[in-house]
């Protein structure tokens, strides 16, 4: 590897690192101060619910998800993998009970300022009673 890899690749560890830490924020104060530490202002998450663009529609997400499941807890489930400027993270959210909510892996692309640009989310493990197959906006 040269040092041009190795740094890129910690760079997009880092990337991830701070993407994790959005997801587990306490406050919506965190996630917004995460949110532009982490993500390009246009960023684009895609997954099974559907197209979300921008910071602000991943905090309401996470605020939808919070109200609906209650406390819980987005971590990885390995160390992620990093290929030039993407990542792969395999993850899992645990709900404050200790029960594992669902699994899945995120393609995350990460621009040269070390942002990410985009997200594409799959779900390994849905969510009890979700049909990864209905349709979803």
């Amino acid at each position: 590897m040269t040092d041009t890899t190795v740094a890129s690749s910690t760079r997009n560890l880092q990337a991830v690192e701070r993407y994790i830490e959005f997801w587990n924020a306490d406050t919506a104060e965190d996630q917004r101060r995460l949110a532009s530490m982490t993500f390009v202002d246009d960023v684009q998450y895609t997954a099974l619910i559907g197209v979300l663009s921008g910071p602000a529609a991943l905090m309401g997400f996470r605020a939808q998800f919070i109200e609906h499941v209650g406390a819980a807890t987005f971590q990885a489930r390995e160390s992620p993998q990093t290929h030039n400027d993407r990542v792969r993270l395999k993850w899992e959210i645990v709900t404050g009970e200790g029960k594992s909510f669902a699994t899945g892996t995120d393609v995350i692309v990460i621009d040269a300022d070390a942002l990410i640009s985009s997200v594409a989310s799959f779900l390994d493990r849905a969510p009890e009673g979700f049909d990864p197959h209905a349709q979803h906006s």
